[in-house]
Order: structure tokens, then C-alpha cells, then sequence
């Protein structure tokens, strides 16, 4: 074991790893996040209750239902897409037109709605969720012990990033949704379906901060206020990455996320503030983001 001005490597490894834990979920949040706003040009703020509502949909699974981890990956996100779509139909749709103010009222009326409703069933203490048997323990890596769950959810949270991007960027229905960010008017008259196309592409949004959510639940408690405690955040990593800006979201969650694992060793006082720190200074010199424009 070495030290690093005086800290040792074993402290430093392990912070760097809790750190890109958090950043995993930095991104998979302000992927959602950025591929709302991309499209609806609308801040999503019921996004962290939707993540809060994904984990406890894993709970529910569970607990009521049987059933496991796995089938929870694949339910709750479907689920969730489900309501995302019913949402954006019924609420979201009635305000395109309206100043960004109401969207986000809006949205955060639904993310206190949705806390309430399961803060009032379940109460405020933290409820446990179980990591999945094929994935408990941890491997040595000879430096450092990493949990194999957390691994999963890093080498996840990359796959499933990797993975929008490439449909966003390569595919022709990403082509379509950027068109139709860019022009809506003009894309529907090429038989776009232009609102299917934006419902669908908020109904992803929430699928990802279910997603979220369910891979949280082993690590956090599930708890009603566990999406409040880190929207704000989120909504920073989505500012210094660039508003709308995909590869942004994911480099700047992940980086982010290793920036505050390492303050959290060097000078633990500033953990809480360095993200916020580093978005001040951002919007003074490149106020569009480091992805993003102006």
C-alpha cells in the first residue's frame, strides 16, 4: 500500500469507487433528464421522484408480487414508461405552448404528489431491498476490494448510456427525434408522427430514472424522499454538461461523480459543495455548458 500526500491508496481507491456509484447515477438521471429537455424543451422536476418511484416499485415486486431483481429490471422501467406516456398525453402536452415556468411547476406538483402518496403508505424510514444472490460478495483487484454489485451497476449504467446514445445518434428514429427537436412543424410534414414520436421519447426518460431506481434499491434505502436528495444534483450535472446534450449528461455524470469521490478524501468538507462549485464556474465561462450551446 502507498500514500498520496499522505492518504493512503487503499482510502483513495475506495472513494474513487463510491464515487463512480454516484456518477452512475449522475448519468443514467441526466440522461433522462437531457433527452426530456432535448424534445420537450421542458424541465423535468418529477424526475427524481420517478427514480424514487422506480425503486419502490422493485420493493413492491418484491415483497408483494415474488418477484426478484432481474424481473424487476425489466418491469418497473416498462411500467413507468407506461405511466410516462399517460402523463405526457394528459398533462404535459397542454403546456408546449406555455412559458418553461409551468412545465416545472407542473412537474414539481407530481414529484410532491408522488412522495406524499408513499411517504403516507410506507412511512419515512428507509425500506431494505436485497442484493440478488448471483451478484453478492466482491472480487479483489489486487489494489483495492470492490463489491460485485457495484460493478454491476457501473458496467450497467455504461451499457445502457452506451446504448441511447448510439440509438439517439445513429439510428433513423433518432434522426427523426432530432428533427423533430430542431423543427417539429417541418418534420411532421414528411408523415412524421410527431407527438407519438415525443411521447415516446418521454416515456424513455422515465423508463431510465426507473431504471435508476431499481438498481439503487441494494445499495440506498428505498424511501420516499431518496429522488429529493438527489434531483438537485442531477440538475447540476445536466447544467455543467450542457442542457439537452447527451454525451454530455453521461461524461459529465461520470466525471463529476470521481471529482466528488476524491474531495470526499482530500478535503471531505467540500464533498457536499465541489458540484456546485464547478457549475458556478462553468456558467461564467461557457454558460451553455461544457457540451452544450449558448
Amino acid at each position: 500500500m502507498f500514500e498520496i500526500f499522505g492518504v493512503p491508496s487503499q482510502a483513495i481507491f475506495g472513494q474513487l469507487t463510491l464515487g463512480l456509484i454516484n456518477g452512475a447515477f449522475y448519468a443514467l438521471l441526466s440522461l433522462g433528464l437531457a433527452v426530456i429537455f432535448g424534445v420537450l424543451n421542458i424541465v423535468n422536476f418529477s424526475h427524481g421522484a420517478l427514480y424514487m418511484l422506480g425503486a419502490f416499485g422493485a420493493w413492491i415486486l418484491s415483497n408483494y408480487l415474488g418477484i426478484g431483481y432481474f424481473g424487476a429490471l425489466i418491469i418497473v422501467p416498462i411500467v413507468a414508461a407506461l405511466i410516462g406516456a399517460v402523463m405526457e398525453r394528459l398533462l404535459l402536452a397542454r403546456l408546449y405552448d406555455l412559458d418553461h415556468l409551468y412545465g416545472l411547476l407542473l412537474t414539481f406538483g407530481i414529484a410532491l404528489i408522488l412522495q406524499g402518496v408513499l411517504r403516507n403508505y410506507y412511512g419515512t424510514s428507509g425500506l431494505s431491498y436485497s442484493i440478488p444472490p448471483g451478484l453478492t460478495g466482491g472480487t479483489n483487484l489486487g489494489f483495492m476490494f470492490i463489491p460485485n454489485y457495484r460493478a454491476w451497476v457501473v458496467l450497467s449504467s455504461v451499457a445502457v448510456c452506451v446504448a441511447t446514445w448510439i440509438v439517439i445518434e445513429k439510428t433513423r428514429f433518432g434522426a427523426y427525434l432530432r428533427a423533430a427537436t430542431e423543427n417539429p412543424a417541418l418534420t411532421g410534414t414528411f408523415g412524421i408522427n410527431v407527438p407519438l414520436l415525443v411521447t415516446l421519447t418521454y416515456s424513455a426518460g422515465v423508463a431510465l430514472a426507473a431504471l435508476a431506481g431499481v438498481l439503487a434499491a441494494p445499495i440506498y434505502s428505498v424511501n420516499p424522499a431518496m429522488g429529493s436528495d438527489l434531483i438537485i444534483v442531477v440538475f447540476a450535472v445536466v447544467v455543467i454538461g450542457g442542457m439537452g446534450s447527451i454525451i454530455g449528461s453521461v461524461v459529465t455524470g461520470f466525471g463529476l461523480g470521481l471529482i466528488e469521490g476524491l474531495t470526499k478524501v482530500f478535503y471531505p468538507e467540500g464533498a457536499s459543495i465541489v458540484i456546485f462549485v464547478i457549475m458556478g464556474i462553468v456558467l461564467i465561462f461557457k454558460p451553455g455548458g461544457l457540451f452544450g450551446q449558448r
